[in-house]
């Protein structure tokens, strides 16, 4: 047998062998590659967004719990509905970055109730809970459309909602399992928010936890 029929096959073994030596309990850990750490702001202040330096961290016990009742906390679908983005971890930082630098034209939203957000939240974002955007959840419309106008920069003009200006909305919650911002969008979409200013980090507060990322907390 020929030597070149198993060549691809060693140097497989062979990177598989040399990957499996960068297993340590002291080995630096970046965002990405091209990552180490990004500075935002957060409430006037400068934070720096990085990943747990401690290889042998685990998760926070709050985001261990695999299974919860579904409904309501039902796994959601990749995409919500046309046209609005799902994001990861990286691209929700881009965001974060460009909205920190002055960019008033994004606005990164945790869904979750209070009690949630006293936990940890992404820094750079701010909280409106999803029941305040939430019709069927009781919301109160005028304070909704004052929301609209006052904090996503949506016109009223007579008997109906200019979006021509509207902010470009980041919204996350828990994470796949959870309903809030999903509702959030939904919501906003019948209203005729136009679905490309609609960004949806998938992962929330679980997969952001997972992966170490810094929190803050009001």
């Amino acid at each position: 047998m020929s030597f070149a029929r198993f060549a691809p096959l060693l140097f497989l073994c062979t990177f598989t062998a040399q990957a499996g030596e960068f297993d340590s309990d002291s080995l630096p850990v970046g965002i990405s590659a091209g990552m180490e750490q990004a500075t935002v702001k957060h409430a006037g202040k400068t934070i720096v967004i990085k990943r747990n330096p401690d290889n042998a961290h685990t998760v926070d016990e709050n985001y261990a719990k695999t299974s919860r009742p579904c409904p309501p906390f039902c796994i959601q679908p990749m995409t919500l509905a046309p046209g609005v983005e799902t994001i990861g971890e990286l691209e929700l930082i881009d965001y974060l970055q460009r909205l920190s630098s002055g960019d008033n034209n994004i606005l990164v939203i945790d869904s979750r109730t209070p009690v949630w957000v006293d936990l940890g939240s992404v820094p750079g974002a701010i909280n409106i809970p999803w029941k305040k955007l939430s019709l069927s959840q009781g919301a109160d419309p005028l304070s909704l459309i004052e929301i609209l106008e006052e904090q996503f920069n949506v016109q009223q003009n007579s008997d109906f909602l200019d979006f021509k200006n509207a902010k470009t909305l980041v919204m996350f919650c828990n994470g796949m399992w959870c309903g809030q911002s999903p509702s959030n969008i939904k919501t906003l979409l019948r209203l005729g928010y136009p679905a490309h200013k609609l960004k949806w980090y998938r992962g929330g507060m679980q997969n952001w936890n997972n992966l170490g990322l810094t929190t803050v907390k009001p």
